[in-house]
C-alpha cells in the first residue's frame, strides 16, 4: 500500500529512537500498533460492508430477474389456459349441435309408430340390422366373422370313425 522497504524502516526506526529515547519507544511503538491495528479493523469492516452491499444487489437483482420470468411464465400459462379453454368449449359446441334439443327429443317419444317399429320379435332380425344389411356379396362376406359362422358339413370322403 505504502511501499515502504527494509530500508526506510530502519531509517524511520533510528529516528524515533533519536527523538524519543529508549525510555519512551517500546511505549510508542505499541501505541503505534494499536493505531495500526484499529485501522486495519476499520478497513476489514468497510470492506466487508461494502461486500455485503454488492452481495445484497446481486441477491435482489436475480430476485427480481426470477419475479419477472415468473410473471412470464404465468402470463403464457394464462394464455395457453384461455386458449384451451376456448377450443374446449368450441368443440362442446360442435358436439352440441349434433345432439339432438330437447323439443325433437319431446316429440320422438310422443310418436307411438316409432317405438312399435322398432320393437323386435323373437327370432326377427333387428330394424337396425335390417338397416345395416349390406348390398353386396363382399360386403357381406366382410361383414361375417368365422364366429357367426356354422362349421363346414362333413364332407363324403373324410370318414368319421364311430365306435
Amino acid at each position: 500500500m505504502f511501499d515502504v522497504g527494509f530500508s526506510e524502516l530502519l531509517v524511520i526506526a533510528v529516528v524515533a529512537l533519536l527523538v524519543l529515547g529508549p525510555e519512551r519507544l517500546p511505549k510508542a511503538a505499541r501505541f503505534a500498533g494499536l493505531w495500526v491495528r484499529k485501522a486495519r479493523d476499520q478497513w476489514n469492516s468497510v470492506k466487508a460492508e461494502f461486500e455485503r452491499d454488492l452481495a445484497d444487489e446481486d441477491l435482489k437483482r436475480s430476485l427480481r430477474e426470477t419475479q419477472d420470468a415468473l410473471r412470464d411464465a404465468q402470463a403464457s400459462l394464462r394464455n395457453a389456459g384461455s386458449s384451451l379453454q376456448q377450443e374446449l368449449q368450441s368443440a362442446g359446441d360442435g358436439v352440441m349441435r349434433g345432439l339432438p334439443t330437447a323439443a325433437s327429443i319431446a316429440a320422438e317419444s310422443a310418436d307411438p309408430a316409432p317405438l312399435e317399429s322398432t320393437r323386435q320379435l323373437p327370432g326377427e332380425p333387428h330394424a337396425a340390422a335390417l338397416a345395416a344389411a349390406p348390398e353386396s356379396a363382399d360386403e357381406e362376406q366382410s361383414m361375417h366373422t368365422p364366429m357367426d359362422e356354422p362349421p363346414p358339413p362333413a364332407d363324403a370322403d373324410d370318414e368319421v370313425p364311430q365306435r
